[in-house]
C-alpha cells in the first residue's frame, strides 16, 4: 500500500514514516521544513527516515498549496491511506501569530480534504486532533463524548474546527476519517518548544525553569512509540461506510504532575532543577487526563510506558543529540 503522510518531519510525522516504512508499505511525506522550531532538527528526523527505506518518496509541500497538492497527487492514484499531521503546533504561540493556526490548522485541513476526497483507491484518512479540544472542561478523565464548544486558546479552536470540517466532508463525501486527540506526546526526536524537552536543556544549563504555582497542575503525558502504535493501529481500522467519521482519545491513562516530570529530569540529568513560580496563564488548563477506552474497544491499543521509562528514553537520546548541554 501507498500511504501519504502529512507532515512526515514533524515528531509525530517522523516516527508514524519510519513504522510505515518497517512495516513494508510504501510512504509519501510532505513537510514544509517551517521554521517555527529549528529546522535542522525537523531536516535530521527527515533524514532518519529517508535513511530507513528506499520505499519513501518526500515533497517539501505547504498543505495550503492546492496545484502543489494536486500534481502529487496526480502523481500518485495509488495512496490507500493518508495520515494527516501537519499543522501549526503551540498552544501559546497562537497568541502571538494567529493567522498561522487558521492558515495550517483549518485551511490547510480544507485543502487536504479537498485534494484527497477523489482519490479512488482511499480507505482511510488518519489526523491529527489534540487534547486542547477538552478546552475548559473540567471533570476528568476527558471523554469523546464530552462537549467540547468552550476552547481555551486559538490553537484549541483551530483543532476542534478541523473536526468539524471532517464531520461535514465524512457526511457530503462519505469520506472514511478517524481524529485523533493526542495527550501530551513526548520521548527521543520531540518538539524543542515542548515543556519537557524546554525543561531538560535549562536543567544541563543551570538555567530557571518557569513552573506554575500551585498543586493541580498535571498533564497526561503520552510515549512517542505508544503514539505511533496507535496511529499504525487505528489506520487499519478505518471506520463504517454508514458512520465514516469518529474521535478517538490517545493518551497514557494517567494524569501526572509536571512536578513528577521535573524530578524524573533531575534524576537522570544528575542535575537539579532551579525553578521560577508564576502564575497560569488561561491559554494553560490545569490537568488533563485521558480515557482512552473506546481506541481500547476499537484497535485493542494500550499506552504501555510509563513516564519513569519514557523519560529515561528522551534523556539519552537529548544527550547524543545536544552532547553540547
Amino acid at each position: 500500500m501507498t500511504i501519504l503522510v502529512t507532515g512526515c518531519a514533524g515528531f509525530v510525522g517522523a516516527h508514524v514514516s519510519r513504522a510505515l516504512l518497517a512495516q513494508g508499505e510504501r510512504v509519501v511525506g510532505i513537510d514544509t521544513l517551517d521554521p517555527y522550531y529549528d529546522p535542522a532538527l525537523k531536516q535530521a528526523r527527515l533524514d532518519r527516515v529517508i535513511g530507513a527505506r528506499s520505499a519513501f518518496r518526500f515533497a517539501r509541500l505547504d498543505i495550503t498549496d492546492r496545484s502543489g497538492l494536486a500534481d502529487l497527487l496526480t502523481a500518485e492514484p495509488g495512496i490507500t491511506g493518508v495520515v494527516h499531521l501537519a499543522a501549526q503546533a503551540g498552544v501559546r504561540h497562537s497568541l502571538v501569530d494567529p493567522y498561522a493556526y487558521v492558515a495550517a490548522n483549518m485551511l490547510g485541513h480544507v485543502t487536504v480534504l479537498e485534494a484527497v476526497r477523489g482519490l479512488r483507491r482511499l480507505d482511510h484518512l488518519v489526523y491529527a486532533s489534540s487534547s486542547s479540544v477538552y478546552g475548559l472542561n473540567r471533570t476528568l478523565p476527558f471523554r469523546e463524548q464530552d462537549r467540547v464548544d468552550t476552547p481555551g486558546s486559538l490553537y484549541a479552536a483551530s483543532k476542534r474546527s478541523g473536526e468539524l470540517v471532517s464531520h461535514a466532508y465524512g457526511h457530503l463525501f462519505g469520506l472514511r476519517q478517524s481524529g485523533l486527540r493526542f495527550f501530551t506526546v513526548y520521548g527521543p526526536w520531540g518538539r524543542p518548544d515542548m515543556a519537557y524537552y524546554a525543561f531538560a536543556r535549562a536543567i544541563l544549563r543551570d538555567e530557571e525553569i518557569t513552573l506554575y504555582s500551585g498543586q493541580g497542575l498535571a498533564r497526561d503525558f503520552t510515549y512517542i512509540d505508544d503514539v505511533t502504535d496507535g496511529v499504525l493501529r487505528v489506520l487499519d481500522s478505518p471506520p463504517p461506510a454508514e458512520a465514516p467519521t469518529r474521535l478517538l482519545n490517545i493518551g497514557n491513562r494517567r494524569s501526572e504532575p509536571v512536578a513528577l516530570l521535573v524530578s524524573l529530569l533531575e534524576q537522570a540529568l544528575g542535575r537539579r532543577a532551579r525553578i521560577r513560580l508564576v502564575d497560569r496563564p488561561p491559554t494553560d488548563i490545569e490537568a488533563t487526563w485521558a480515557s482512552v477506552d473506546e481506541i481500547e474497544a476499537l484497535t485493542g491499543w494500550q499506552p504501555r510506558t510509563r513516564l519513569e521509562e519514557g523519560i529515561v528514553r528522551f534523556v539519552a537520546w537529548f544527550r547524543d543529540y545536544h552532547p553540547e548541554g
